[in-house]
């Protein structure tokens, strides 16, 4: 949630945000360090509270503040900039968003007096009946002059009804002062009932995902991506997928993921952080942390977990397991197998049941295939280990030895001989 608020924040400044954070989400730093700066405020007081941290923490030669909520993530860069340029238009010590709603539910209702200025602004918990009749409500979007805003903070009182310093009282302590804070409303392109809509509870998170997805696959869709099921999928806001790729139901795609022109990405499918070739096929596979080059097929039921680069051609069939594996062009991986830490050359086959024993309890070890190896059914490779070019590995063996190029090993523990060719008029190796 938190991503998107800084990125519209910093979109309509030009600067670098501020977030203040309790203790209790400490982490929040590490995650944003290179994003935000951040104040604390060491116990939580409400917004008023949160604002005097915040207040705190900037330099004295700040001369505009805007004020954002950390739970509101469908905002938007143009949005802010409407309520700077309206408070700097009528030189208002302060100006925040308003928007009517057809059920105000919780939030906070905004009073207003003549030329859309704000009497004062009054939280559900603490309104009259009357009061929580009125349609209008506070969005929860600031903007202050900065010399009004460090005199008129150390004036807030906390509320009767919950102890808390609340933000919303600067609009009576404006008037006091004998100015007027002003309401702005959505701009005629903008949608704020939905755009400034915050997050309380797991049911508002489901809701704003489901709109958040939507935006995100209608903008995929225009740019020319098809989309079978366009509710079923989940597309994260880093993915980019290039025009005429086809994304079948229940796909989910995350992180820094992309997907080149004119591949399918078939149902079932989960995709992190990884790069997925042009004209290449997924099939309800798993694959994070990887590189797929170019017309290769993955599945059904594959799974690639970080460090694997599949060369162009390939292909990894069903219950297929790769781990830190560069798998060379054109090689085949089809049935129930696992790879992990292995170098594999150009033109491989992999039997079924095939295991490359990488770890001997302490330390993991590397495996390599040469290019045009064929490796039989249920073979296991003892790692670190060597197989030549060209070798061969008989169904069910166990190898603990280098097999030295064009060689066959077979047996249990395998023994190196030579290969001896098929009949004539087939023309196949053995």
């Amino acid at each position: 949630m938190l991503a998107y608020v800084i990125d519209a924040g910093r979109e309509a400044t030009g600067d670098k945000p501020l977030v203040v954070y309790s203790p209790q989400v400490e982490e929040i730093k590490s995650v944003f360090a290179d994003d935000a700066d951040f104040a604390l405020q060491a116990q939580p007081r409400g917004t008023g509270d949160a604002l005097r941290a915040a207040l705190d923490a900037l330099a004295d030669d700040v001369d505009e503040i805007v004020v954002l909520s950390g739970d509101v993530p469908l905002i938007e860069a143009m949005s802010v900039t409407a309520l700077l340029d309206a408070r700097r238009a009528a030189a208002a010590p302060m100006a925040l968003a308003a928007v009517e709603l057809d059920d105000p539910a919780q939030y906070g209702r905004v009073v207003l007096g003549d030329s859309d200025t704000v009497e004062r602004i009054v939280e559900h918990k603490d309104a009259t009946a009357d009061e929580r009749g009125i349609a209008l409500i506070n969005c929860g979007l600031y903007a202050f002059d900065a010399a009004w805003l460090r005199a008129a903070l150390p004036r807030l009182t906390p509320s009767v009804a919950t102890g808390e310093l609340y933000l919303t009282q600067l609009v009576e302590i404006c008037a006091a002062d004998g100015r007027a804070a002003i309401a702005v409303f959505e701009p005629h392109d903008a949608d704020w009932e939905s755009e400034l809509a915050g997050i309380n509870d797991r049911s508002d998170l489901a809701e704003l995902q489901l709109i958040m997805q939507l935006d995100i696959v209608q903008g995929l869709m225009v740019e020319g991506v098809t989309f079978h099921d366009p509710q079923s999928v989940i597309v994260e806001s880093t993915v980019r997928i290039e025009p005429d790729v086809t994304i079948e139901p229940n796909v989910i795609l995350r992180g820094t993921t992309t997907i080149g022109r004119d591949t399918l990405i078939r149902a079932g499918s989960q995709i992190l952080d990884s790069e997925i070739g042009p004209r290449s096929v997924v099939w309800a596979s798993v694959v994070e942390g990887s590189k797929i080059g170019n017309d290769v097929h993955i599945g059904p039921f594959a799974y690639l977990r970080s460090g694997c680069d599949v060369g162009d051609g390939a292909e990894l069939g069903n219950f297929a397991e790769q781990k830190n594996v560069r798998f060379g062009a054109r090689s085949k991986q089809h049935h129930f197998s696992y790879l992990g830490d292995a170098e594999i050359g150009e033109d491989v086959n992999i039997g079924a049941g095939t295991i490359t024993a990488n770890f001997d309890g302490r330390r993991k070890h590397r495996t390599v295939i040469g290019n045009g190896a064929f490796i039989g059914s249920d073979t296991i490779l003892r790692a670190p280990i060597t197989v030549g070019d060209g070798a061969y590995t008989g169904a069910g063996s166990v190898v603990t030895k280098d097999v030295p190029p064009g060689k066959l090993a077979v047996g249990l523990p395998a023994r190196i001989r030579e290969r001896r060719p098929l009949a004539e008029d087939d023309g196949q190796k053995a």
